[in-house]
């Protein structure tokens, strides 16, 4: 009987101390389970490098506010719904939530969601509506790339540019870094 009994509390107890990520902001127009999945997959998509990543800068954040400030009913409505079947095919696939996927997983899911969707793309004339998978790399990229560390760390910043410099050697010019402004 203390078989049965321990059994159950050992096995919660042990899923209990697996580290599931958590948000540090508050999501306006996201749930909070909505919101830790955009954080990931944005983080999937930029990921911390030498440079800070996606949940370091806030693109999450970010995401959840120009959804609700920006977007239009019904692409909040596509990007939900596309949340919301991103998730059920996570599930489909692998038998588990896409927060429940190791690292691994969670990173090859969304490749496979991302190059589908592209393939996708390429080949349909007109091109469809953006999938979800396709809106989560625009705006993450958009949040990443207007932030005071995508602007400064990784493109290259100057408030006003200088005076124009003609033939001058690629390493006088930025070392091919593009122009955040």
């Amino acid at each position: 009987m203390g078989g049965v009994i321990s059994a159950p509390a050992i096995l919660g107890v042990l899923q209990g101390c697996t580290a599931k990520p958590s948000i540090n902001w508050k999501p306006e127009y996201l749930t909070a389970d909505q919101g830790s999945i955009v954080s990931e997959v944005a983080e999937i998509i930029i990921p911390k490098t030498e440079t800070p990543g996606a949940k370091d800068v806030g693109v999450p954040s970010f995401i959840d506010k120009v959804l609700k400030d920006c977007y239009s009913k019904e692409d909040q409505e596509r990007f939900s719904s596309g949340l919301t079947a991103f998730d059920e095919g996570a599930k489909k696939e692998y038998g588990d939530t896409f927060m429940d996927l190791d690292d691994d997983k969670r990173k090859v899911y969304v490749k496979k969601l991302h190059d589908e969707a592209i393939q996708t793309e390429r080949s349909t004339n007109p091109a469809p509506k953006r999938p979800f998978i396709l809106m989560m790399k625009e705006l993450t990229m958009l949040g990443f790339f207007t932030s005071e560390v995508g602007a400064t760390q990784v493109l290259q910043y100057e408030a006003v540019p200088g005076a124009y410099k003609g033939c001058i050697p690629v390493s006088e010019a930025g070392n091919g870094k593009t122009w955040a402004s």
